[in-house]
């Protein structure tokens, strides 16, 4: 049976969309079997970051009984599969999200892995697509505003009994008004994954509607969700050079100065 990950996070913009089809790309490559599937039904990304941003069938179709699940995956020229959804807003229109969980469990019996885009915020879009995974991946940029709401969306999760793989920082700069890795750490409480530094090359991969590890390999942002795709399949750091992981990081923390503003300074049992 496969295993179903949702990307989220709780705002956009933050590269849920890049990670997950660049995740998903590696794990192809490393021959594992995977589909990407956009569950983010209000605002589909993943066909127009990969250039099929029309299809035939999408998965609107197959969550509306008009087709079948194989019916709706594609190969993208890179090996990767993906599921779109549609762009039309007639489609969109009386969408069931909570058949999603059905359409995953399906997917499993077909798949090794399979990868949810979900929708930027906490909506019922958001929870659905939680509810439909097996681990949550938190992606974030690296500003308070993004960070707080990722908060929320981890306790959201957490609340749901869904075991939260790790959170993944996007365009890192590096600059001053950036929150450092061990704040944010400290503030989320749960396994940093990688981090993903600002990268032009993310951008021309997006224009050339191709994952960036398959455009540039060998840029900074390719070696980074590599090594991120390699922690997933339980392989670890391969080559040393890689995130401020320690023993420490395991152990249990006091909760941070922001989780307890908001409430959170437990974590569900």
């Amino acid at each position: 049976m496969g295993k179903v990950y949702v990307i989220i996070s709780g705002k956009g913009g933050v590269g849920k969309t890049t990670s997950a089809i660049n995740l998903g790309s590696i794990l192809s490559t490393l021959g594992k079997e995977v589909i990407i599937v956009d569950a983010n039904l209000s605002t589909p990304n993943v066909g127009l970051h990969l250039g099929s941003p029309i299809v035939p069938i999408t998965l609107n179709h197959v969550m509306k009984n008009k087709a079948k699940i194989e019916e709706a995956i594609y190969e993208h020229e890179s090996g990767t599969k993906i599921m779109p959804a549609s762009l039309s807003i007639d489609e969109f229109k009386k969408i069931n999200h909570s058949k999603l969980s059905n359409i995953t469990r399906k997917l499993r019996k077909i798949s090794d892995n399979i990868i949810l885009d979900s929708s930027a915020g906490l909506g019922r879009e958001a929870k659905e697509a939680i509810k439909a995974s097996d681990e949550i991946i938190i992606v974030t940029n690296p500003e308070m505003s993004a960070v707080t709401d990722a908060l929320k969306a981890i306790k959201i999760a957490e609340n749901m009994n869904k075991n939260i793989k790790g959170c993944i920082i996007t365009r890192q700069e590096g600059k001053n008004y950036e929150m450092d890795l061990d704040s944010i750490k400290d503030m989320l409480e749960v396994p940093l994954l990688g981090v993903i530094p600002e990268d032009k090359s993310i951008k021309e991969s997006q224009s050339m509607k191709n994952p960036v590890i398959i455009t540039h390999p060998k840029s900074k942002a390719s070696k980074a969700y590599k090594k991120i795709a390699k922690r997933l399949l339980g392989k670890g750091d391969d080559d040393g050079e890689y995130l401020d992981l320690t023993e420490e990081d395991e152990k249990p923390k006091k909760p941070g100065f922001f989780a307890r503003l908001f409430g959170f300074g437990k974590k569900k049992q």
